[in-house]
């Protein structure tokens, strides 16, 4: 070998060896549909800076935050086709997809967040991510959207009667639609990009979400009473392409699990500051809010539709969520 050529020999190694690492970096598109510093926002924040850490920065992320790539569904079914990597979102549409999660949305099924958080964590709920890769998705870990409630602009929400006849947008999901008709709710599907657009026109009386939603999400802006009606749960989870899961090796597929995880632990501690902080925030930009809302008129408003939810998804399935301690 000549000089010359031990030169640009050597020379073209070293640069190979150079661009090796800007190779072998995959980055990953991770969405969802709340504002930059919402639970979710803070969730995939935590989720990126693990996996990069994890990986030596051989995965990274670029996020997209308040629906910049679609609406809850539009991603969800990008991710089963693989044309988006993960998303963070609530459990609201994923029941078109994965039914036997819908059983999760049935209202007033959970007592608090410690059962609520508990069940999830334990054999139903890790049961019930199994399931999804059938579905065409993997589910990394549950994360948490909150415990919903109810605003509108019409009037106070005190007990049940009040909410007869509202118009409220709801999630693309037939099992809180049919609790909510049990309220005399006038349910109307919407995706979460639209929604600020449409309380601000008057197209819907009001909405229901969690309050770290409403914080984000600035409703106050366009809704004047708030009541904390805590009719449903709502889970989140985090959910990666199986194109994405599959190229990974047994140490990174353990990474990202233990990043998910972080990554909830995150979500649900954002969600607890907002519970205790939130209000007073929502009290000053002006939202008039009902704290002690009559519950029990609601619980009973719907206790005729738990023999439709049974019907569905079997009644033993019910009360062993019911038990869980």
């Amino acid at each position: 070998m000549s000089t010359r050529t031990s030169v640009l020999f050597a020379a073209a190694l070293t640069a190979a060896t150079m661009c090796a690492p800007l190779q072998a970096q995959t980055v990953l598109k991770i969405g969802h549909v709340l504002a930059k510093g919402s639970h979710y926002d803070v969730g995939a924040t935590v989720f990126c800076d693990e996996i990069d850490k994890g990986t030596q920065g051989r995965y990274k992320c670029q996020m997209f935050p308040a629906g910049s790539l679609g609406g809850e569904r539009e991603q969800v079914e990008a991710v089963q086709l693989g044309t988006q990597d993960l998303v963070i979102t609530s459990t609201g549409p994923v029941g078109n997809f994965v039914p036997d999660i819908k059983v999760l949305d049935i209202p007033f099924l959970f007592r608090d967040y410690t059962h609520a958080r508990k069940t999830l964590d334990g054999k139903i709920g890790q049961d019930l991510l199994a399931k999804f890769p059938a579905k065409g998705l993997v589910a990394l870990a549950w994360s948490e959207n909150g415990f919903r409630h109810m605003t509108n602009n019409k009037r106070p929400i005190h007990s049940v009667t009040d909410a007869g006849g509202l118009k409220l947008r709801t999630m693309e999901n037939k099992v809180h639609m049919a609790g909510y008709k049990t309220f005399g709710i006038l349910p109307t599907p919407m995706a979460m990009t639209e929604l600020f657009t449409a309380l601000q026109q008057g197209t819907v009386d009001g909405q229901e979400n969690p309050v770290g939603v409403i914080l984000a999400s600035k409703f106050s802006q366009v809704q004047k009473y708030l009541s904390l009606t805590g009719h449903v749960y709502s889970p989140a989870l985090i959910l990666a392409s199986p194109g994405v899961w599959s190229r990974l090796n047994e140490a990174d597929r353990k990474v990202f699990a233990a990043a998910a995880g972080k990554s909830a632990a995150a979500s649900r501690k954002k969600v607890n500051d907002d519970e205790a902080n939130g209000l007073a925030q929502l009290k000053k930009d002006g939202m008039q809010i009902d704290e002690k809302v009559d519950g029990d008129s609601f619980r009973k408003a719907v206790a005729p539709a738990y023999a439709e939810f049974a019907k569905e998804f079997g009644a033993a399935n019910i009360a062993a969520i019911q038990a869980v301690r």
